[in-house]
């Protein structure tokens, strides 16, 4: 993401487009292409920045410009470009701030022991994850967030450690085996690891649960169940058969959801939930996750943005260099203390 950044701005060109441009940085690294950017403007670069990150372009903006269903929805002056004000040009509508439901959990669904990742092999992790429970994992770009969850799901290979889902330990660990036994992982590419993109949303959806229905595809059962996901979902497609790529970032999200949700799991583990994915889509999606915790699904989450695991987890574990530095309630939970514990600070 530095390279392509900094080879357009090689080009010297008079007017740069930015297309989500931070999607892939640290906090550190934003604010380095914010004040190129400022330095940009000063020298009389145009440029046109996009990004899901509200705050971004409260940031950056001398003027803000709304689109929505591929038509100009208004503009604002930056000044006046609250959080609020920008929703509502994306989304036509004011998102309800409806307040945070809370869960009661129930038996530990997930509990992982010693499990230690090629990304940081000294570094062993434990933590558990109760049924109806939102538990965020947070922490700096490369402290092992994404790897922790492949390990999980069998994806990357444990050096060491067990995972019980259920009170049972999973055996030949494997994607195939923890999606049998209940733990299932939204991965963070949709696009090269979540989804078929040439395959319609409708064969997406019946992939994971195509050996439950014998040697013959069940087209009534893929028919009914691609219904269910649309409705439940809200996915906005012209059909089961449309191909998903051709879906926008949020709808092809949700089919990832969809499919894995079909196979009735105990563990939803998600890897970045919506990234790359527009202000109204990520509301549905925040609210979806929180009526399946309340249902009783343990939900495990990494993202990037503290105003996500803000708005989702009931606890956050906090990694750095491999290692859970620090558990925060929800009662603790602000931005402060998980950056002072991805940085290896103490908290009191």
């Amino acid at each position: 993401q530095l390279l392509e950044i900094g080879r357009a701005l090689r080009a010297e060109a008079r007017v740069l487009i930015m297309d989500e441009p931070t999607s892939s940085l640290t906090q550190v690294e934003a604010e380095r292409l914010f004040e190129v950017t400022d330095e940009l403007r000063r020298r009389g670069v145009g440029i046109v920045y996009i990004s899901h990150r509200l705050g971004e372009v409260s940031r950056l903006a001398d003027r803000v410009v709304g689109l929505r269903d591929g038509r100009n929805s208004g503009e604002i002056p930056g000044r006046e470009a609250t959080h609020e004000r920008m929703v509502s040009l994306m989304v036509g509508r004011t998102l309800s701030q409806e307040q945070r439901p809370s869960h009661a959990p129930g038996e530990v669904v997930l509990r992982v022991r010693g499990v230690r990742t090629a990304a940081f092999p000294e570094a062993s992790v434990d933590f558990e994850v109760r049924s109806g429970e939102v538990v965020g994992i947070a922490g700096l770009l490369g402290s092992g967030r994404s790897e922790l969850l492949r390990a999980l799901f069998g994806a990357d290979r444990a050096l060491a450690g067990q995972i019980e889902v259920g009170g049972v330990p999973l055996q030949r660990h494997g994607p195939a085996a923890a999606a049998a036994a209940g733990l299932v992982l939204a991965p963070e590419d949709r696009k090269l690891q979540g989804l078929v993109l040439g395959m319609s949303v409708r064969d997406n959806l019946s992939l994971p649960t195509l050996h439950r229905r014998g040697r013959f595809i069940d087209r009534a059962y893929e028919r009914d169940l691609c219904a269910r996901s649309i409705a439940e979902l809200g996915i906005r497609t012209a059909g089961g058969g449309q191909v998903v790529g051709s879906l926008s970032g949020g709808n092809q999200q949700k089919v990832v959801l969809g499919k894995w949700l079909a196979a009735n799991p105990k563990v939803l583990v998600l890897d970045e939930p919506t990234r790359g994915v527009d202000v109204g889509a990520r509301a549905e999606i925040y609210a979806r996750l929180h009526e399946l915790a309340g249902a009783g699904l343990a939900v495990l989450f990494v993202s990037s943005e503290l105003e996500e695991v803000l708005s989702l987890a009931d606890r956050v574990l906090v990694l750095n260099h491999g290692r859970i530095a620090g558990e925060l309630p929800r009662a603790r939970l602000s931005e402060e203390t998980i950056m002072m514990l991805a940085t290896g600070m103490e908290v009191a």
